[in-house]
């Protein structure tokens, strides 16, 4: 009864508008996968927010989209001193009420040498790859300017 009362407030709190979008595989919650507009031949980003409503961690290995060349995990953090945004095998999520937040300026999943533009108001398809849940195709808003907005950057 617990986890259905959690997974209702999940999904209830802090989604997003009406607009906004959700997936769920195994215990992984997707919420709100958006990028901002980009020009082919660029790189982008996908943001979302993952709550883990299971009670073990898992973690997001890998994900993919027709519109990039290659699509890697990277996170933001202080490396030889220097800050700076770095490749990483995976993005854990733990479990609980706490979310995992992939936004600018932290987590997100790199697109890289876009093969067509991401305009505002238009989608596009990006598989994710979990350790434990498994595969699941969400559905990417492209939203905003370049910059983003209070909105895109509050979850």
């Amino acid at each position: 009864m617990k986890r259905l009362a959690l997974v209702t407030a999940v999904l209830a709190l802090g989604i997003g508008g009406a607009c906004a979008q959700s997936a769920k595989i195994g215990d992984i919650v997707i919420n709100r996968p958006w990028a901002p507009p980009a020009a082919k031949l660029s790189n982008s980003a996908a943001y979302m927010r993952l709550v883990d409503i299971g009670t073990a961690p898992d973690e997001l290995v890998s994900a993919a989209s027709p519109v990039a060349h290659k699509a890697e995990l990277h996170v933001f953090d202080v490396e030889n001193g220097v800050y700076g945004m770095h490749p990483v095998h995976a993005i854990e999520i733990s479990p609980g009420a706490a979310a995992t937040i992939l936004g600018p300026g932290s987590a997100h999943v790199m697109l890289e040498g876009l093969k067509q533009p991401l305009k505002a108001g238009e989608s596009f398809p990006l598989s994710l790859t979990f350790k434990n849940a498994g595969k699941v195709e969400v559905e990417v808003s492209v939203e905003g300017s370049r910059e983003g907005t209070a909105a895109q950057a509050s979850y």
